[in-house]
């Protein structure tokens, strides 16, 4: 890999250590940089659990991608520099409490003086890594996160009282999440299917375009705009997300 062209991608220096303190800026700045989006499902583009494939897509082409992609390829980042670092599989809780399918979502546990938990492919999620042996609330910015132990020696992760998702405790490799990245990209029971969506945090708040709709969250106040023409979608994509496209990506 080249680590110089990914941590010029996040507009960083390499770190000394490889320490927890590293860990948080290379996380909230990968947040704050890369878009979680899904736009290779409706511009027609295979979506490749690879990293040489991940780091053309993320770091040259200068894309976002979802989960497994996104975490996938900062696995391979926190390795180069040093970190202890393993993907985990989960399982997303519904919004009715139920738990979706084994590699539902892929996240990352990192060894340091205790385990941590980093995550730059859950869209909205913590700004920073999470203590993974923690018994109290985390306070983040972007929200109050609590670890509590689960069946079967699993973690469920809540965000704000909310369960996000159940993380398994036994390491996988990227080539094990391809069953479920395919189904995530082609059936009609994914959300991901539904329509393009491409969306990073701000200063004060979260923009996100879904099909022609540009949404500005701004300390809490929503501004939709309806984008009135493919034109003004791709500039909306080249101008909030850094992302040149040729065409705008399908929309059912």
């Amino acid at each position: 890999m080249d680590v110089a062209a990914y941590l010029d991608r996040l507009g960083l220096d390499r770190p000394a250590t490889a320490d927890v303190a590293a860990l948080r800026v290379l996380q909230e700045r990968h947040l704050a940089v890369v878009p979680f989006e899904n736009l290779s499902i409706h511009l027609g583009e295979p979506i490749v659990l690879d990293t040489e494939v991940l780091f053309d897509k993320i770091v040259r082409r200068r894309r976002g991608g979802f989960c497994y992609e996104l975490n996938g390829l900062f696995t391979a980042l926190l390795r180069e520099l040093g970190f202890d670092a393993t993907l985990k599989a989960a399982k997303v809780f519904r919004p009715d409490g139920t738990l979706g399918p084994p590699f539902d979502h892929a996240a990352i546990r990192v060894e340091l003086d205790e385990p941590w938990l980093s995550d730059v492919g859950f869209g909205s999620f913590s700004r920073f890594p999470l203590r993974l042996s923690a018994t109290e609330a985390q306070a983040d910015p972007d929200g109050e996160y609590l670890i509590l132990d689960a069946p079967y020696g699993d973690i469920d992760i809540l965000q704000d009282g909310r369960p996000q998702y159940r993380l398994e405790q036994r390491s996988r490799t990227l080539d094990e999440f391809v069953p479920t990245s395919f189904w995530q990209s082609t059936s009609p029971d994914s959300h991901f299917t539904r329509g393009p969506a491409c969306s990073l945090p701000g200063k004060y708040g979260r923009v996100t375009l879904a099909g022609d709709k540009l949404t500005v969250t701004t300390h809490g106040v929503r501004e939709e705009t309806r984008l009135s023409s493919d034109q003004e979608i791709l500039d909306a994509y080249r101008k909030e997300f850094g992302i040149e496209l040729v065409r705008v990506p399908v929309r059912p």
